[in-house]
């Protein structure tokens, strides 16, 4: 089968042509590298040197497609001039063969061509002198060496440096790209912890206003409906305060100076009275024993958003009947149950986004708790359960908000 040698891009085909015109010029004006008179001159006369030359340049256009047949080819060219009275062209241009089969060469190629060049110069330079003990024998070891070792050995430097510098290249882009993707974790984690964030400040105020102004427009009662207007501003001021504390997180600078520190478990009592004045019946048991220690921040933090965000639910969708709050400290986990009777009705009385169960869900799952929220059967009729399970090991670190 026929091999086909790829097409000589346009740099070689310069190169063979201006090295093919210079040969012919010192070839025209009867310039070579020796006298005929020598005695290693096997072919003498001017017309022995166009063959090596033609051959030469003709090697040329294949010095970066295809370096080591052109290497391979040059090789013989240069041991046939080296029989007549040399060409100096001829002579450079093998020594830009060498140097490209280095540069443009397979890896293989690129360390074998200077070892193999390297023991050819020593031995080039060793043989003769053994052979003649004479100094000057010692130069055609350094002869040798110029066009072969030099060459390949200035190959192997700049293949070396620019493999270096194209792995540096690729190590700052892949630094690059792994920095973009840290990036854009980073932005999704926060986008998403202040989602929850909001989600969980506000929903619960915004959820009794809409239930009690909803009370106060149907109801003909002016006693309830003071009442429900007065539910409505308490929410619409702790949702302002809540709304300003969010912003503070935003912002450097919200007119909000004062740092408000995260809602710990000491705070369900507050809670559980403020979901009492929105109109839930709720009890609260939290067995949390202080001699283990206190709870881990971010657990407090998840166990109260977990807590708030069950209320504002059974706030909008439980049927009537008590609402039931526990929190217990047991096994290294604190154990979060809220459950309240199962509504039956058409729809809920505030509407909801349904975003709620994520977050309380992404809550536990950032602390390798679990979660588990829906419908169960009890002595007292079906109720929704919330149920989470959150680790309270010393190792516990991070913010989950």
């Amino acid at each position: 089968m026929a091999v086909r040698l790829p097409r000589p891009r346009r740099f070689d085909a310069h190169v063979a042509l201006g090295g093919l015109l210079g040969g012919l010029l010192l070839w025209g004006v009867g310039l070579a590298t020796r006298p005929h008179t020598e005695p290693y001159v096997l072919l003498p006369g001017r017309w022995p040197l166009l063959l090596p030359l033609v051959v030469m340049a003709g090697c040329e256009l294949l010095r970066r497609g295809a370096p080591r047949v052109a290497l391979l080819i040059g090789t013989p060219a240069i041991v046939l001039d080296l029989l007549t009275q040399g060409n100096l062209v001829t002579l450079l241009m093998y020594t830009d063969l060498m140097y490209a089969a280095v540069l443009y060469g397979p890896p293989a190629s690129a360390h074998r061509i200077p070892r193999i060049t390297g023991l050819l110069t020593v031995a080039a330079a060793v043989v003769p002198f053994a052979i003649w003990r004479e100094p000057e024998a010692l130069l055609i070891g350094v002869l040798t060496g110029l066009v072969t070792f030099g060459p390949a050995a200035t190959g192997l430097i700049v293949r070396n440096h620019r493999d270096a510098a194209e792995a540096a290249r690729l190590r700052a882009e892949q630094t690059a790209l792994l920095a973009e993707m840290d990036r854009t974790q980073a932005v999704t984690a926060e986008r998403a912890r202040m989602a929850r964030e909001l989600h969980d400040m506000v929903a619960n105020h915004l959820s009794a206003i809409a239930i009690h102004s909803t009370a106060a427009l149907s109801l003909q009662d002016p006693r309830t409906s003071q009442e429900a207007l007065v539910v409505i501003r308490e929410n619409s001021v702790e949702g302002l305060a809540e709304m300003r504390r969010l912003i503070g997180i935003l912002r450097d600078s919200s007119g909000d100076t004062e740092p408000v520190a995260a809602p710990t478990l000491d705070g369900l009592g507050a809670l559980v009275d403020n979901a009492r004045t929105n109109g839930l019946d709720v009890t609260l048991d939290a067995a949390l024993d202080a001699a283990r220690g206190p709870v881990p921040a971010p657990v407090e933090l998840a166990a109260y958003r977990i807590v708030q965000e069950s209320l504002t639910n059974a706030l909008k969708h439980a049927g009537a009947g008590r609402v039931a709050v526990s929190l217990a400290r047991c096994d290294g986990v604190l154990r979060v149950a809220v459950t309240s009777p199962y509504g039956d009705r058409d729809g809920p009385t505030a509407p909801g986004s349904g975003a709620g169960l994520v977050g309380m869900r992404e809550r536990a799952a950032l602390l390798d708790g679990t979660f588990e929220a829906g419908p169960e059967d009890s002595p007292d009729g079906k109720i929704w359960a919330v149920r989470a399970t959150l680790p309270v090991s010393d190792t516990v670190e991070g913010d989950t908000a």
